[in-house]
């Protein structure tokens, strides 16, 4: 029996982690020179957009897992990038706070968006626009069938 479904070549998840393995690789090279890796810009980029937010806020923006985050916040404060800061009310609650060292980043990344989208030389701007919107499609589409 050849079951012809199960070949690679016909499955919609294997494009997407080869997208996402060759995205990640053409990040690698402008965070080098931020220090930083792939994972600690997606969190940064939100930090940037909100600073002094809670960690389930950050967990649920960047959809990071919540295991992976920690270890992630704890690199990024010893490299002096953020800070931890216990809630004033409640202080089981944490938020995440930038330093002036991770402000000062964003402008060194403000150049990486832009070279980045000039590696995509066969898609323009409205495909970009439509395959981002059928990407958050495929991500709502499982979430939802996970609850």
């Amino acid at each position: 029996m050849s079951h012809p479904h199960l070949h690679l070549s016909k499955q919609m998840c294997h494009r997407l982690y080869m997208a996402s393995n060759s995205i990640i690789r053409a990040y690698r090279e402008p965070l080098q020179a931020l220090n930083i890796t792939y994972p600690q810009y997606i969190v940064m980029m939100a930090l940037w957009e909100k600073d002094e937010i809670s960690i389930a806020c950050l967990l649920e923006r960047t959809a990071i897992d919540g295991s992976a985050m920690t270890q992630i916040l704890k690199k990024m404060t010893g490299k002096g990038l953020l800070q931890i800061v216990p809630y004033k009310h409640d202080k089981r609650k944490r938020f995440v706070k930038l330093t002036q060292q991770g402000q000062a980043l964003k402008d060194l990344a403000n150049d990486i968006p832009e070279k980045i989208k000039c590696r995509f030389t066969h898609i323009d701007a409205q495909q970009a626009q439509q395959l981002m919107d059928l990407l958050d499609i495929v991500v709502t589409d499982l979430n939802e069938s996970e609850q």
